[in-house]
């Protein structure tokens, strides 16, 4: 199983059934946070839902529908990022992520969400990728903004969350947005983890 150093304290890992431990831990202490904009933390309630997402997701990454990888801060588990599912057909994907409450706002989900982007472009050689929040969730549009995506419109009252629907704003970037050559030549910088090879 693959494992990705970003830069030196910041590393991807896909997550296995050995992390299932520490991913419900961080979880668990989380929940409050999570829960108020992922209804699944607040459904995790113990280890063995944890276990069933981790079994899900690398049957996932063997059906070469993607992959999720865990998020690990100066070696431990700080969060996750992942393709929900690949549309081999139109070239796209959908990016997720989370991450523990006392690392927010210090770069590290804008960082893994663009080497995942140089993963989907480069290696996967889709064309599209996608990400959806809702309109009052200020970190994630942040994390979109700076990632160069467009928004590209709102669904209104597109997600139902603790018994009220929010409006989600979708956030879409292209192949040829993200890899033309940029002023600053360090923008770029991520190299690819090796990963299955595209969908003929």
């Amino acid at each position: 199983m693959f494992s990705f150093t970003i830069r030196p304290g910041l590393e991807l890992k896909l997550i296995e059934e050995r992390h299932v431990d520490e991913i419900y831990a961080l979880v668990d202490r989380n929940r409050e946070y999570l829960n108020t904009w992922l209804p699944w933390a607040g459904a995790t309630k113990g280890p063995d839902q944890t276990r069933e997402f981790v079994q899900s997701a690398l049957q996932q990454f063997a059906n070469n529908n993607g992959f999720q990888a865990g998020i690990w801060v100066d070696g431990a588990f700080a969060g996750g990022v992942g393709f929900h599912k690949i549309d081999w057909t139109n070239r796209k994907t959908e990016i997720g992520y989370w991450i523990s409450h006392e690392l927010q706002g210090r770069g590290f989900v804008t960082s893994a969400c663009q080497a995942m982007l140089d993963h989907a472009f480069r290696e996967l050689k889709l064309n599209r990728a996608e990400l959806r929040c809702a309109t009052a969730n200020a970190g994630s549009n942040a994390v979109a903004s700076r990632l160069g995506f467009h928004l590209e419109g709102t669904l209104r009252q597109g997600h139902l969350l603790h018994g009220v629907f929010h409006d989600l704003n979708i956030y879409g970037l292209l192949a040829q947005d993200y890899l033309r050559p940029l002023a600053d030549p360090l923008a770029n910088e991520f190299h690819a983890f090796p990963m299955h090879e595209a969908a003929p």
